[in-house]
């Protein structure tokens, strides 16, 4: 994921809910978001490359979403993929302390990473470039290829949009539509991060556009509170045009 939005108890009837892009290199095999064949309570859309998930939730009401740590001088060859985090939280059982905790173990294994996590009860995050929080208050939060919160313009404007949009649910048609903006941000506004200025430009935009990469996937999450769930996800083609859509609504299993 190169976005995610998040509202975590900032609305009476849905304790969370998610919005997220995930911008990757269209030639990197995946499989759109359906339950696991070999993980059944795994809700998520799946690297066959790298065998996990980006965002996904499961049947028991746990969240995970992931965003890569951009700073080209810190990655290294033969590391473990990030994916699996997210798929592992989602199918264990440990609690959000207890599985931060084992991130503050294990964390250093892996390239820079971003996570936001949920059990249904507490919202976490941890990052391995030295942040890491929990449980997190209620609040709108935003996460790109920084820490949380940390201002870049997409994060700023999403996290605004957000709050904005929540005012109309159930209606999450807003929802999608704020994940498709574009705009590039003005080069005054933009992170320095270790890549060319012709990327920071083009990885400004919420929705990225390019012929080789660019955001291949949209996802909302709507979270009730009996703990059903809505899980949306679209995909798109090298020039942004939908090419699948898949919804499922989910009642919660207790386990």
């Amino acid at each position: 994921m190169c976005l995610i939005l998040l509202a975590w108890h900032a609305h009476p009837d849905f304790p969370l809910v998610v919005v997220a892009n995930r911008d990757e290199f269209f030639a990197r095999p995946s499989a759109p978001a359906d339950f696991w064949p070999d993980r059944p309570d795994i809700l998520a859309g799946r690297d066959l490359q790298g065998g996990g998930t980006w965002l996904g939730v499961s049947r028991s009401g746990r969240f995970a979403g992931l965003t890569n740590y951009r700073d080209p001088t810190r990655q290294r060859q033969g590391t473990p993929s990030r994916g699996k985090l997210v798929g592992d939280f989602l199918d264990g059982d440990m609690s959000g302390a207890e599985y931060r905790q084992e991130l503050e173990r294990t964390g250093a294994a892996y390239n820079g990473y971003n996570l936001l996590f949920s059990d249904g009860e507490t919202l976490h995050y941890h990052s391995n470039q030295g942040d890491g929080a929990g449980p997190l208050p209620p609040s709108v939060y935003g996460l790109s290829n920084h820490l949380l919160d940390t201002p870049w313009p997409k994060v700023a404007q999403g996290k605004s949009s957000l709050a904005a949009a929540l005012s109309r649910l159930p209606d999450d048609i807003g929802l999608l539509q704020l994940l498709r903006n574009d705009a590039i941000a003005d080069d005054s506004r933009l992170p320095r991060t270790g890549v060319s200025l012709e990327w920071e430009r083009l990885l400004s935009a919420a929705f990225v556009r390019s012929p080789a990469y660019g955001t291949r996937s949209s996802t909302v999450i709507l979270m009730r509170k009996d703990g059903g769930m809505v899980f949306e996800e679209v995909t798109y083609d090298a020039s942004g045009e939908e090419t699948g859509r898949a919804r499922f609504e989910l009642d919660r299993k207790l386990v």
